[in-house]
């Protein structure tokens, strides 16, 4: 019943998702695979198909080892990983070049998901984080493609959500066709379970963005040069910020040139295209500003303050930095990736709201290598005492660093648990694919 209801609130929201998607520039360019429409094929390609699902840019970064580890496993297989944003596209595009293939993520319409598993016969699908589109879950099971959740979490807000009757009786079904879920944590293996998984289903293999490889470090100095900084700047990064908390970062570090005049603030919007909006809010305050994207002319010189508004490079920054921040923490976003700084060994700040990343912020806090603020005045004085204190600053990015160190591992825990889905498909029930079939890149 339920799912009959969820399609008739799909089909009368309809041309609202087509015109959103037809409207908005950077949903133009994947329309017709969002729709399950592919071009002609170039070149016949029968390997069998693992499709792996990631969101977005954050997921696509956390999944990319995973991939790389199961097509090193697996080389007979192909591998395609889909996306709903261009960020994501990107960065498939950059991190899986020679090992996936990009696709834009089907709109969850029965005949769009249909077609779309028709066209790749994947042997398997997996999904990061808790991404359950149900049309597609229901088409996969009719199909007989196990299905694995990679990564899986549930947010509190979520899980409160979805726990409710009647929603729980929706998302239990979905979550009994899995077959398998691979949760972060104890947390998540309970809720997954609470909403009715299977238990023997469940397993608990960490937190795969603690396996992240480390970017190459760059020569000394080489990157400040790159980013138009001074050698001898006292750099904050504040990365992935939002609305609301962008305002609280810039008031801290007002109060943190006041009695540093080196210091200098790098802010990385979370989504770039707010750079400009958050470039005039930076001036409204007093300070001066310019962007990564301006770096090299004169408009940049001397300026407080940096937008990185440029994308993939904020991962990389993070080695430059003395102490950092880390955003959607002081607004009721949930948080973003802890790591990124920990991996440089260095002191990571965040605010109270860490729901999507709660393990990590509790892991960083208890072992000292990162510090809960929840205003800007917290913000300014933790910064002024890590500029002050040069060993307590070593210190506390040490810890952050054996943070990670100490929990690695979940990469191939989940490869080793997925391999043993696919054995479980004999090869001979692999069907081969027709010579119809199509390289989905070229259907960008």
């Amino acid at each position: 019943m339920w799912h009959l209801l969820y399609n008739v609130l799909l089909l009368a929201a309809s041309p609202v998702v087509l015109a959103i998607l037809i409207a908005k520039r950077r949903c133009r360019r994947g329309f017709p695979q969002r729709c399950g429409f592919y071009p002609p094929p170039i070149v016949p390609d029968a390997r069998p198909v693992v499709w792996i699902h990631a969101v977005s840019l954050g997921e696509v970064t956390a999944v990319a080892p995973l991939v790389k580890e199961l097509h090193r496993r697996h080389p007979g297989l192909r591998f395609v990983v889909s996306t709903v944003t261009e960020t994501g596209r990107e960065a498939v595009e950059q991190r899986l070049a020679g090992v996936a293939e990009h696709l834009y993520a089907p709109l969850d319409f029965p005949w769009v998901v249909a077609r779309t598993v028709a066209r790749l016969r994947p042997v398997l699908y997996a999904f990061v984080e808790t991404e359950l589109w149900p049309n597609l879950l229901r088409q996969l099971s009719l199909q007989g493609v196990p299905t694995v959740m990679v990564n899986g979490r549930l947010s509190t807000r979520s899980y409160n959500r979805q726990r409710r009757q009647p929603l729980r009786s929706f998302y239990g079904a979905m979550v009994r066709s899995l077959s398998l879920c691979l949760m972060q944590s104890d947390r998540d293996v309970e809720r997954i379970v609470g909403l009715g998984a299977d238990p023997k289903r469940v397993r608990r293999t960490g937190n795969i963005k603690f396996d992240q490889p480390l970017p190459v470090p760059e020569p000394s100095g080489a990157m400040r040069k790159r980013l138009g900084l001074p050698v001898e700047a006292l750099l904050v990064v504040a990365g992935s910020t939002h609305a609301g908390e962008e305002e609280m970062v810039v008031d801290a570090f007002r109060q943190v040139v006041e009695e540093h005049a080196a210091a200098h603030l790098l802010m990385a919007p979370r989504h770039v295209e707010r750079a400009e909006a958050v470039e005039a809010m930076v001036r409204s305050k007093g300070l001066s500003v310019t962007r990564r994207s301006k770096t090299g002319s004169t408009a940049g010189i001397g300026a407080q303050v940096t937008i990185l508004d440029t994308r993939g490079e904020l991962a990389a920054v993070y080695q430059e930095a003395l102490v950092a921040f880390v955003g959607g923490t002081l607004v009721p976003v949930g948080g973003h990736n802890l790591l990124e700084p920990a991996v440089w060994g260095k002191p990571v700040l965040f605010g109270p709201y860490t729901d999507h990343c709660l393990e990590i912020a509790q892991l960083l806090i208890q072992s000292g290598g990162g510090k809960q603020i929840a205003t800007a005045g917290e913000l300014s004085g933790e910064i002024l005492r890590l500029f002050g204190d040069a060993g307590n600053r070593e210190r506390m990015g040490q810890e952050a660093g054996l943070v990670v160190a100490k929990n690695q591992g979940a990469l191939h825990e989940s490869a080793d648990a997925i391999t043993s889905v696919l054995a479980m498909k004999h090869s001979s029930s692999i069907s081969p694919i027709p010579k119809g079939r199509i390289p989905l890149m070229a259907g960008r």
